[in-house]
């Protein structure tokens, strides 16, 4: 028998088995029979001292790569950045994301557009002998009738938004030529494209002229496209260009550039999205710019305007004081502006503060921190109509939210330009932010639409149906009763 395997060794090695088994104390890895210290049991904390004394107990470095840092976990100068881009596009694939954009920027416009509407029209009131909350009272009525428009277009399936398209595009062709009886029409600003409803209250059709180009635009090329018919250049041009010629006609014989502008903008996208061929399109795009220019050049006021492009004080004659005057009060909000209810410019020196250049009262009073969280706001709604557009299978769904994307963007964008001095100033409304019935009402009925679109995008119908009352409860975590340690 070998010397190392003897009854006392076995006997050394079952006790010490037993005595760590026990916790009574623990020994260092046992060595061979007949090595210093064999089988001396030593406390716990000895053998780590002796470990980093003599080096054993280091953990061997691993050889970097030439070139290439070593991970470190809690790395701030990239993983702070990388992690919250991995958030934010995560948080921005979720089901849910374009529904909740689309609700929660159109509201906060809306209710950021209240409070400036009757901070920019208290003086205006009170020239004209009103209560200072005259022109605030009216707004909040059309926002709330324009709420009901809105939760009543976000309830309503796809198959009853096409069946409006017909009935609103009749209805909106003979209001408009009603406009152009006289007696019956209203001129305002020059402009003769106002009907009377009854006491202070007007409507201008042109506006719901955009609303019902949109419905019964998304309609027709929906229907061709299923009939396969948009690759043949006749069936796209037909009777969508001449519909939308008529509805320009009958604007401009009201001398309304401005929604004429913005009735372009929409033919142009729903081409765009319908994919017309580039000579097609750029064939229509230069024909109603030639018919633009012709128009500009044969008014005065419109050329009038042109010449205010860029402009930082009016002439001696006192032209483009409202362009001068506008840029004045964005120069004297700075970075936080002057306050709510404290801007100079609303006194009467700014035309229109309340409508067309409410923008530059928001500057003046709220600042380039106020500018800036309206133009967030419009970016963050553009941005969600398009992924409603780019992610739905329906067609027709596709082009009226391209529809209405179009017309918000291209109006805040020509309203904005113009405040700036970096383009004509057109007359339109910045949306669902400057005063107006007329324009704020189909404005809110589209964003109900879009929210209905939202709606129905892959997976938000069953993610909205899990938060409701009564089903939140039924997910896919399993319930897992505690053990009475605290373990699971």
């Amino acid at each position: 028998m070998p010397a190392d395997e003897g009854p006392d060794a076995r006997g050394r090695v079952r006790a010490r088995t037993h005595a760590t088994r026990t916790g009574a104390f623990r020994t260092r890895p046992l060595p061979a029979y007949g090595s210093p210290g064999a089988g001396v049991p030593t406390h716990p904390g000895t053998a780590l001292r002796g470990r980093l004394a003599t080096g054993s107990g280091r953990r061997p470095q691993q050889p970097r790569t030439p070139g290439r840092a070593a991970p470190a976990s809690g790395d701030p100068r990239g993983g702070g950045v990388r992690r919250a881009y991995e958030q934010a596009r995560r948080a921005w694939d979720r089901p849910l994301t374009a529904y909740y954009v689309i609700l929660g920027s159109s509201l906060l416009i809306t209710v950021l557009g209240l409070v400036m509407v009757y901070s920019a029209s208290m003086i205006k009131a009170l020239e004209l002998a009103k209560p200072s909350t005259y022109f605030f009272r009216k707004q909040f009525l059309a926002a709330v009738m324009g709420a009901g428009l809105m939760l009543l277009a976000a309830r309503m399936p796809v198959k009853l938004h096409r069946g409006l398209a017909y009935p609103m595009l009749l209805g909106t062709v003979f209001l408009m030529a009603l406009v152009q009886v006289p007696g019956i029409g209203k001129s305002v600003n020059g402009n003769q494209n106002w009907l009377y409803i009854g006491g202070p209250f007007q409507l201008q059709p042109s506006e719901f002229g955009k609303l019902a180009l949109v419905l019964w635009g998304a309609d027709l090329l929906a229907r061709k496209q299923d009939k396969r018919l948009l690759t043949q250049w006749k069936h796209m041009l037909v009777p969508l260009i001449p519909v939308a010629f008529m509805l320009l006609g009958l604007i401009m014989l009201g001398g309304d550039m401005g929604t004429a502008i913005i009735l372009t903008a929409i033919l142009f996208g729903l081409l765009w999205l319908a994919g017309a061929p580039t000579r097609l399109f750029v064939g229509v795009l230069g024909f109603a710019a030639a018919i633009a220019v012709l128009l500009i050049k044969t008014n005065p006021n419109r050329m009038s305007r042109l010449d205010c492009v860029g402009v930082s004080e009016p002439d001696a004659a006192g032209g483009c004081w409202q362009a001068a005057h506008g840029i004045y009060a964005l120069a004297s909000g700075g970075w936080f502006g002057s306050g709510l209810g404290a801007s100079v410019e609303k006194w009467g020196q700014l035309p229109e503060p309340h409508t067309d250049f409410i923008f530059a009262i928001t500057g003046e009073e709220l600042g380039l921190a106020g500018t800036l969280s309206v133009l967030a706001l419009f970016a963050a709604l553009g941005y969600a109509g398009i992924r409603v557009a780019g992610r739905t299978e329906d067609p027709f769904v596709r082009y009226a939210a391209g529809g209405v994307t179009t017309w918000i963007t291209a109006q805040a964008v020509i309203n904005i330009g113009a405040v700036l001095g970096l383009l004509p100033i057109a007359g339109v409304p910045l949306p669902l932010f400057s005063y107006g019935g007329s324009a704020l009402l189909p404005t809110m009925f589209a964003i109900g639409l879009m929210i209905a679109f939202a709606r129905d995008e892959p997976g938000a119908r069953a993610a909205l149906a899990m938060r409701r009352p009564g089903v939140r409860w039924k997910t896919m975590r399993r319930r897992v009763t505690r053990r009475p340690s605290g373990e699971r």
